[in-house]
């Protein structure tokens, strides 16, 4: 695999598509028909399976066979089966491991991508030959592949702030503090996930990603809907709405283990930092903050009272607003959770 030239006609950019499934027949079918229908063909299709025991790969097979039959461009099929489920991030890092494209585009199964999705990503690629990791917005469809109203963005409450931040240069900033990525409207370059890789089990695949690239100052995004992103209830993953009953849940909802999971992945990611060349010393101390910061959040104690002296103290060295998911929300959070 080799990074994106950058070059046109002959010599352009291979494409990969790395589908992952799982008991996806009710969906899947629409998905890879609009890949199949992509107005630059992707050059190879993976998918990896997680453990299906409905008709998901029959489907995936009867779709590429007529598109073959019908004399259309037809990537070559890749398909691997996990006889017991390895979870969607180890499925999608087998996934990416068996693509072969310079580029390599992220698809869920039951999404559906624009006809010049592929080639509006690539093009963006050949024209920032250091970029390494590319996501977009969403148009947000039920079941029923009709709108609903929205876009991703918007339901992850993407601010003008972030988009500014990522646009300029300062992705890292944003991304330290929370992912602002959803993986089935990504592109990654074959170096950029080289770099990744191996993915720690701490971490979602695309989150990752995203922030392997942002640390290495080779992210942006496009405001631009490539991909109508599916709402059902049996996403494993996704967007919630952002409804004031959903931010007031996550204020006075138990901590958990979310603290202590917080600590482990940002110490994950500040060890992986450091031992990189590649990554600029300011964002390897950035995320050595965010490691020691998330850390003094899960070892608070148990008794509000108790929390209130170290919260004002992180509070007023600038940690909640440079380094918190959720800035100053997090303060009341911190303050507020039961243990």
């Amino acid at each position: 695999m080799s990074d994106a030239s950058g070059a046109s006609g002959a010599s352009r950019a291979s494409i990969s598509v790395a589908l992952c499934t799982h008991n996806g027949a009710r969906y899947v079918r629409r998905q890879l028909t609009s890949i199949l229908a992509q107005t630059l063909p992707p050059d190879q299709l993976v998918v990896s399976d997680d453990a299906s025991v409905d008709a998901t790969l029959t489907v995936v097979e009867e779709e590429v066979a007529a598109q073959r039959a019908a004399g259309g461009p037809t990537p070559r099929l890749v398909i691997l089966r996990n006889e017991t489920p390895l979870g969607v991030t180890a499925n999608f890092e087998q996934a990416l491991r068996a693509c072969d494209g310079d580029l390599i585009a992220l698809s869920d199964q039951d999404d559906e991508w624009v006809p010049d999705k592929l080639e509006r990503l690539a093009a963006y690629f050949a024209a920032r030959p250091g970029l390494g990791f590319l996501h977009t917005d969403a148009t947000l469809i039920g079941d029923d592949s009709l709108p609903v109203g929205g876009t991703l963005f918007e339901a992850l409450e993407v601010s003008n702030e972030e988009r500014a931040a990522v646009h300029s240069g300062h992705a890292f900033e944003a991304f330290v503090r929370r992912n602002l990525a959803t993986g089935a409207t990504a592109m990654v370059t074959a170096g950029l996930l080289r770099e990744a890789l191996p993915f720690p089990s701490e971490w979602v695949h695309d989150e990752w990603l995203a922030i392997q690239a942002a640390a290495r100052d080779r992210l942006d995004l496009s405001e631009r809907p490539l991909t109508r992103y599916r709402r059902h209830d049996e996403n494993q993953i996704g967007a919630s709405d952002p409804t004031l009953r959903h931010k007031v849940g996550r204020v006075l909802g138990r901590r958990g283990e979310r603290n202590r999971m917080l600590a482990a992945r940002s110490r994950i990611l500040a060890d992986r930092l450091a031992a990189s060349d590649a990554v600029p010393a300011e964002h390897r101390a950035l995320a050595e903050q965010k490691a020691a910061f998330e850390a003094a959040r899960a070892a608070l104690p148990a008794n509000r009272l108790a929390r209130l002296i170290p919260v004002v103290r992180l509070a007023r060295g600038g940690d909640y607003a440079r380094l918190a998911s959720r800035g100053r929300l997090d303060v009341l959070r911190d303050l507020l959770q039961p243990s």
